[in-house]
């Protein structure tokens, strides 16, 4: 049976987010050609998308469990800041909806990012949330919380259940550095999915833990099926 990763990316879209909103624009391009170009690269692995931008106004679902193969870059007026920053609902809806479409033993990477905390949400809240993280890390989800340094992304991400955590500076290298980061951390993991290993829960961001690096491969372990 062919192996499957559903990529899902949730990016905040609240009105701060205007400090960095080209060099968000452009990592979330750059992640969807790297997810794209690992789909040319291990064509017996399959790439799903999910993207979701959000804010108090909206959540928009960019790409809904889409092919990567048939994922174009986004266009400018995709993605402008406003409004609050409902975090609960935009992660809650994101794994329900993409939970709807997997199958049990999928892999399944998502991504958060966002510069702010919670502060408009109506439909999930904290423990909601956490209970969904903690049931859904037992069935190959991998989940990582990249925030801003004015943040305590560490603390939130144990709020969540959330193991892989990164922090960033909010200002333009250091956000393109963010996603050179993460785009890297993904190339690792879809080899772990490729070898059918285990990253170390926390590992994520870990380089040291890569299966092409002797050290990651003792501290990889077969997956339990």
């Amino acid at each position: 049976m062919k192996k499957r990763i559903f990529n899902l990316i949730i990016v905040d879209e609240s009105g701060s987010m205007s400090i960095i909103r080209e060099q968000a624009f452009d990592g979330m391009n750059e992640t969807i050609s790297t997810i794209k170009k690992m789909q040319e690269e291990q064509p017996d692995i399959e790439q799903h998308i999910t993207l979701i931008t959000f804010d108090s106004s909206a959540k928009k679902v960019i790409y809904d469990n889409a092919l990567a193969s048939k994922c174009k870059p986004l266009e400018w007026n995709l993605y402008q800041p406003n409004a609050c920053t409902p975090l609960y609902d935009a992660i809650g809806m994101g794994i329900s909806k993409v939970n709807s479409q997997c199958a049990k033993d999928d892999n399944v990477l998502v991504t958060i990012i966002t510069d702010g905390e919670e502060n408009d949400s109506h439909e999930f809240t904290l423990s909601m949330v956490k209970n969904l993280v903690s049931k859904l890390k037992e069935q190959h989800w991998t989940f990582t919380l990249i925030g801003t340094d004015n943040l305590d992304v560490e603390g939130m991400a144990k709020s969540f259940a959330i193991d892989n955590h990164l922090a960033f500076k909010e200002e333009a290298e250091a956000t393109r550095q963010m996603w050179a980061c993460e785009r890297e951390a993904r190339k690792r993991y879809n080899a772990c999915v490729k070898m059918e290993c285990d990253m170390p829960q926390g590992s994520y961001f870990k380089e040291d833990d890569a299966p092409s690096n002797k050290k990651g491969k003792k501290n990889l372990k077969k997956k339990s099926l």
